[in-house]
């Protein structure tokens, strides 16, 4: 063998070596840059979308913070579960799972995902497992200015009328209005569905709580709150706190992101 031709296998040999370890190396998942807890998933409620969570949004990507937003189908439990999982699945690391209104329910049952280190109710339902929602409304006041009309389909809209007054008080009327237009509509039999996991026995928990909310009787949003433990904040708004009180939303993430990476060290 000529020197010429063993220079070159010794060329090739390191040139392969050096791919394979360029390939492993690419291999291997990133590592998460932020640290702990440095994720965040919110979660909508019924007759509304994601794009309601534009200021908190804003608020925490301003912190540092990866944000992503849920888009409930809401049109089973199962099926809200579902989108929120696939948003926990492309994580690269803990993450803070937000819910508002009925996505509390939601993620009650998504916050078992092992990506999941806290939990924030804002004026959010949270049953037990074997409950169904609709249990949590028992003994409670009614909700005059919070009226659902049911369509023959099942499905439920917030009567156009009573919007404002019994979802967006404290939004100013364009808003109200432009909330009212977009509604997404829930299906009604949703509430009657019941539980299998109560993420908020594992999880620690915070509640943010509107004291203006015309949705829910607030000694409700109180006694859900106490009963999982969660660390309470009440904040001077309406059931549209996620959208009208973006900062004081955002400043109670921030808090449970902290508080669970200090857990976890």
């Amino acid at each position: 063998m000529t020197t010429r031709m063993k220079n070159l296998l010794v060329a090739t040999a390191a040139a392969a070596g050096l791919a394979s370890a360029t390939l492993a190396h690419s291999a291997e998942p990133a590592a998460p840059q932020n640290g702990p807890a440095r994720n965040v998933v919110l979660v909508h409620g019924a007759f509304a979308d994601g794009s309601g969570w534009r200021g908190v949004y804003n608020e925490l990507t301003t912190r540092g913070y990866r944000v992503t937003i849920v888009q409930n189908p809401l049109t089973s439990l199962a099926d809200d579960v579902a989108a929120t999982r696939r948003a926990l699945d492309r994580l690269d690391g803990p993450a803070i799972l937000v819910g508002h209104s009925w996505g509390g329910t939601v993620i009650t049952e998504a916050g078992v995902h092992p990506n999941v280190v806290g939990l924030v109710y804002v004026s959010a339902l949270s049953p037990d497992a074997g409950e169904t929602t609709s249990q949590q409304y028992e003994g409670f006041a009614a909700t005059p200015d919070f009226v659902i009309e049911t369509q023959p389909d099942g499905f439920g809209f917030i009567k156009p009328e009573k919007f404002k007054a019994g979802f967006a008080a404290d939004a100013s009327d364009a808003d109200a209005a432009f909330l009212r237009d977009s509604q997404v509509p829930i299906n009604m039999s949703v509430f009657g569905t019941k539980l299998e996991n109560a993420a908020w026995r594992s999880k620690p928990s915070w509640a943010v709580i509107a004291t203006e909310d015309k949705a829910f009787d607030v000694r409700m949003l109180h006694s859900m709150a106490t009963r999982i433990g969660a660390e309470i904040t009440e904040v001077k708004a309406s059931h549209a706190l996620f959208m009208t009180q973006p900062k004081a939303v955002a400043d109670v993430i921030v808090r449970a992101s902290q508080d669970a990476q200090a857990a976890s060290r």
